[in-house]
């Protein structure tokens, strides 16, 4: 008697594809040798019946052989009256012999296709890299999005959605992890906007199957307002490789310093240097602004210490609101005398009260 595939997997006869999908998913998840450390010689071998059950029933032609002749008839081992003159047509020797021969693939090529990791419960200890990835680059450089939907519906609707048979599903590729470069600007242009153009070189793999390498220009469009930390994703720029979509090139903004202006998030801040006389009698300040104009403000008030003067809307432009802007914030650093002489003592006294 052959096994039954069917009870393997736990569906009926007449299971549709997503049925089988939806078994053998859950039932290689379960007996993954890597999964079962303990008990891995049933594991393995419970792996191996699970995926030759499903990769019998999920093709259409070995399944019905299948269900014709059970296993040893798909092995071409002849059940009991298969070879008289009544023989099925699928079983070589028969009235109608066709020739078939039933392989069975390996059980972790199946798995890789379902989940593109031949391997995976051994290699979870981060997302720095998974060596039990198909393709033979020896793992993946951390893809979060890849590995976090491993197991998820979203990652298992995109394998399972175009072909109707494992079988024929095309082994899936990897994508190596964003590759980031630092792109320095200075506040000038993060203020006003500008377009960096930058040059890259990257392996391409032509029709034949030739490496060349090759420069491309990639143009980022600075925003005004942008911060440090704003990230410009190029998808897929990297190196071409067999069986590996290429890796997506990143910028990320990082601010140069200014000789004046300190940034707050969307506020520009400048310190003002200041005599004593000058934070009491009043003081006019003048500041050269990022886009080349001179803004004259007067502050009639008596500057101590810790007063600020801000001026609305002279600050960053506010990238989701292109008609705002930040504040610009004066501070100011007052220069207190050395020394006073009796007389300036007295005099001070004399205006300020006791």
């Amino acid at each position: 008697m052959g096994v039954d595939y069917y009870k393997v997997l736990g569906v009926d006869r007449g299971a549709s594809d997503d049925d089988l999908k939806k078994a053998y998913r859950k039932l290689a998840m379960r007996w993954h040798p890597d999964k079962n450390p303990t008990n891995k010689k049933e594991a393995e071998a419970k792996f191996k019946q699970i995926s030759e059950a499903y990769e019998v029933l999920s093709d259409s032609q070995k399944r019905t052989v299948y269900d014709q002749l059970g296993e040893e008839g798909l092995k071409g081992q002849p059940p009991p009256g298969a070879g008289g003159p009544g023989a099925s047509p699928f079983y070589p020797g028969g009235a109608h012999s066709t020739s078939f021969h039933f392989n069975p693939r390996s059980a972790d090529d199946i798995f890789a296709e379902f989940f593109g990791f031949s391997g995976p419960f051994s290699h979870m200890g981060g997302l720095g890299g998974m060596g039990g990835m198909t393709g033979g680059t020896g793992g993946m450089r951390g893809d979060p999005r890849s590995y976090g939907s491993m197991f998820g519906n979203e990652f298992l609707s995109s394998q399972f959605g175009a072909q109707s048979s494992a079988s024929n599903m095309p082994r899936p590729s990897h994508k190596p992890a964003s590759i980031e470069n630092r792109l320095p600007v200075t506040l000038a242009d993060l203020y006003k906007g500008v377009a960096k153009k930058m040059k890259i070189s990257r392996e391409v793999i032509d029709a034949t199957g030739r490496v060349s390498q090759v420069e491309e220009i990639l143009t980022i469009d600075v925003k005004p307002g942008w911060k440090k930390g704003t990230k410009i994703t190029f998808p897929e720029k990297g190196n071409e490789a067999p069986n590996m979509i290429p890796a997506d090139i990143v910028f990320i903004i990082e601010e140069k310093p200014h000789d004046v202006f300190t940034r707050e998030g969307n506020d520009l801040v400048v310190t003002e240097k200041i005599s004593l006389v000058e934070a009491l009698t009043g003081y006019t300040v003048r500041v050269a602004t990022l886009d080349g104009r001179i803004l004259s403000v007067p502050v009639s008030s008596v500057i101590h210490p810790s007063y600020e003067e801000v001026i609305p809307g002279e600050g960053m432009p506010i990238p989701k609101e292109p008609n705002k802007k930040g504040n610009l914030r004066v501070k100011f650093n007052i220069k207190f005398p050395s020394r006073l002489t009796f007389d300036q003592k007295a005099g001070i006294k004399r205006l300020l009260g006791s």
